[in-house]
């Protein structure tokens, strides 16, 4: 089978791309970055939903964006948003899908993987300039002349299948391959059992989703 990485947060974009991915055929290997986020249950989420989808190999590599802060996610000193903002708001982590993307470069090169997974959306987001199709197209540019495989005629694509997809399309997708959305934490501030603060711009998104697709929300609120 031919072999991907897979980028998977344990949210609901990423549990529904790992499981495309299967469907098309990918030999799945998932990757989840700790970069020391808010909470530890959208984590525990991705482990759940790597076995449960069927990723052949699962790795999680933490990176700690507490370092630097500069975002609501990785900075406790920055409240996390409750009402819907003008231009990109405070929970875009600066740089974070370059850095997700090389971390997956790197394994996808040593694993012989020919494509990289990633659950960014352009439609119903929160306007991170990381989720944009200039920069899917960008990366897949620079994955293709950075690395030994690609030198010795490999050529690495970077898959972002639900990129031009409403929440509620995704939503819809997903149900159709069977990912069970009730394992998925997309809140920005779960608590510890990961059920969402249904305050934040995440919760706001998946919510619309579910009720456009008109689907039952299965997601679990504090």
């Amino acid at each position: 089978m031919t072999r991907a990485v897979v980028l998977l947060s344990g949210g609901l974009d990423s549990a529904t791309v790992l499981a495309d991915a299967r469907a098309s055929g990918y030999e799945c290997y998932a990757l989840t970055v700790d970069y020391g986020q808010r909470h530890d249950a959208e984590i525990d989420a991705a482990k759940r939903l790597a076995e449960s989808i069927g990723a052949l190999e699962h790795r999680i590599v933490r990176i700690d964006y507490c370092h630097f802060g500069g975002s609501a996610l990785t900075d406790s000193s920055i409240d996390v948003p409750t009402e819907p903002a003008n231009g990109i708001p405070v929970t875009y982590v600066p740089a974070r899908n370059t850095v997700m993307l090389s971390i997956a470069l790197g394994w996808a090169e040593v694993v012989e993987a020919t494509a990289i997974f990633i659950g960014v959306n352009a439609v119903d987001y929160s306007g991170y300039p990381d989720c944009r199709p200039a920069f899917i197209a960008a990366f897949e540019q620079l994955a293709r002349v950075a690395t030994k495989a690609s030198v010795e005629g490999a050529q690495m694509t970077i898959r972002a299948p639900l990129i031009e997809l409403s929440k509620a399309e995704i939503i819809a997708r997903g149900l159709e391959l069977g990912v069970d959305y009730a394992a998925t934490v997309s809140c920005y501030q779960a608590d510890p059992h990961g059920r969402a603060c249904g305050r934040c711009d995440a919760c706001r998104l998946r919510r619309e989703g579910f009720a456009a697709a008109a689907v039952a929300d299965p997601t679990r609120y504090c």
